[in-house]
């Protein structure tokens, strides 16, 4: 029977915003995270704002992948009473840390993927010190890992950057919140450089082309301001990698991308063009931050649209030099596009009549991850890791606290036989795996906590309300088994 390596690395991921809480404890500043609301399937997730003189408030549409909406004229992002911020309470991680890791400790992970919230350690982001507190918290929370085996895969920045540089600076539009960032960054790896060696710098960073206030505070938004966001994230990185390996060589930086299959409907050569500019839309963002330069269509592109950087040639050299170690994606399918417009629309591009669909309207591909380790590999040729992978699913807590499953089992064996045959068929060199949501979260999408994706239950509804008791659901124990066989048991 084909077999992972030894040294995979099996695990789980989460991020600080939607399972940490604790949001005004500790010294914690407010993030962008903390002025988004809830929603739900259909309804998308609200900004909430704040006249600071008259003190008139309101909401606007906060759209996953679209951005948000204008702000009325001299209002300004607030948390404002009466309204439910899922980030605030979360699954409250902050006071259930060691209950949690011993759970995946339980369950057998090797690795475990959280993210430093940014206010935590520098409250506005552009603090001359540190809050101890927060650093503190994140080093209590590093050793309970190292307690038990478990090597942290910590993200720098996951949709959490500091709301005061938004307001102040207007998030990574500006050069001098590269400074910022690279100054947290320095700070938390020189503190835990015996605690932990994997770093990922800005999650999914081609958000950055849609949303730019989710993936870097750009609160005033356009393409031009889009673009100068993603070339500083892409220096901000750079530098990073050269800080950690002058910390500590053994220290590793990767770039995370979001990262779906595109496939063309039919062979008509226009679906087939349209599919390249699917490749190329996502793809731009890997081959500057891990390829180390611009690719000559973004470029062109750049030039046709009169964006023009503010940039200079250490930019460059930097990003050439200091490339990231290694590439982590999140892939939870694929999805097709077409030139035709009598062909059924999908949740994104067109509908895949061969693929089936979860309650929210996202397909299943049982290829789409062996498709996705194939294509990034032979672009990039570094090792890969697969960061985010799962499945949300209205699960229910029966009478004696258990919770069938099956289905997140079905969809693992498919997603990780796809993931194994890439490896053992393919020669992929793949690091390892953190499906996302191992422990119920808040959905990032929604803001839902019943759109659920975990190994464990948490006991919480789409209000906050609950016990926020832990349960394990029965995926727990196929994923146990997983890891225990290293990949055997599928």
């Amino acid at each position: 029977m084909a077999k992972f390596p030894k040294d995979f690395l099996w695990g789980g991921a989460t991020a600080a915003n939607q399972f940490e809480g604790g949001w005004n404890e500790g010294g914690k500043g407010i993030s962008i995270a903390d002025v988004i609301t809830s929603g739900a399937h259909g309804v998308p997730r609200k900004m909430t704002w704040q006249q600071p003189e008259t003190k008139e408030s309101g909401e606007i549409d906060m759209i996953m992948l679209e951005g948000v909406s204008e702000l009325p004229e001299g209002a300004i992002p607030a948390v404002v009473d009466g309204y439910y911020y899922p980030s605030h309470q979360a699954i409250d991680f902050y006071h259930h840390y060691e209950e949690d890791i011993a759970l995946l400790a339980e369950m057998g992970v090797q690795t475990f993927r959280l993210s430093i919230n940014w206010t935590r350690i520098y409250p506005n982001g552009d603090d001359e010190q540190p809050n101890e507190e927060g650093l503190q918290f994140y080093e209590n929370v590093f050793k309970e890992c190292k307690k038990y085996g478990i090597e942290p895969l910590v993200t720098l920045s996951h949709y959490e950057t500091p709301l005061h540089l938004a307001l102040k600076y207007n998030g990574f539009e500006n050069r001098k919140v590269i400074d910022f960032f690279v100054r947290y960054a320095e700070t938390v790896m020189k503190r835990y450089q015996d605690l932990v060696r994997y770093y990922l710098t800005f999650n999914e960073i081609n958000l950055m082309g849609h949303c730019g206030f989710q993936a870097g505070g750009i609160l005033h938004e356009n393409e031009q301001r889009r673009a100068q966001g993603a070339h500083n994230q892409f220096v901000a990185s750079a530098l990073c990698v050269k800080k950690a390996h002058e910390i500590n060589p053994d220290i590793r930086v990767g770039q995370m991308l979001a990262y779906r299959p595109p496939y063309a409907y039919c062979c008509d050569p226009k679906d087939q063009l349209k599919r390249m500019q699917e490749m190329h839309d996502m793809l731009w963002f890997a081959d500057v931050q891990t390829g180390g330069e611009y690719p000559a269509y973004k470029l062109q592109e750049y030039k046709h649209k009169g964006i023009v950087l503010d940039d200079c040639q250490e930019d460059y050299d930097l990003i050439r030099f200091y490339s990231a170690d290694f590439l982590a994606f999140s892939c939870y399918g694929s999805y097709a596009v077409s030139t035709h417009s009598d062909v059924k629309p999908g949740l994104r591009g067109v509908d895949n009549p061969y693929l089936e669909k979860n309650a929210w309207g996202w397909p299943t591909d049982t290829c789409a991850l062996r498709i996705a380790l194939n294509e990034l590999y032979d672009r990039y040729k570094k090792p890969l890791w697969i960061v985010e992978n799962g499945i949300g699913w209205m699960d229910e807590l029966t009478q004696d606290h258990r919770i069938h499953d099956d289905y997140r089992i079905e969809y693992l064996k498919k997603n990780l036989r796809s993931m194994r045959d890439a490896i053992t068929v393919d020669g992929i060199p793949l690091m390892g795996y953190t499906m996302w949501g191992c422990i119920d979260l808040v959905s990032a999408g929604t803001g839902e906590m019943k759109k659920r994706y975990g190994f464990i239950y948490v006991d919480m509804d789409d209000e906050g309300n609950g016990t926020l008791k832990r349960y394990k659901k029965d995926s727990f124990y196929f994923y146990q088994d997983v890891i225990k066989t290293n990949g055997e048991a599928l």
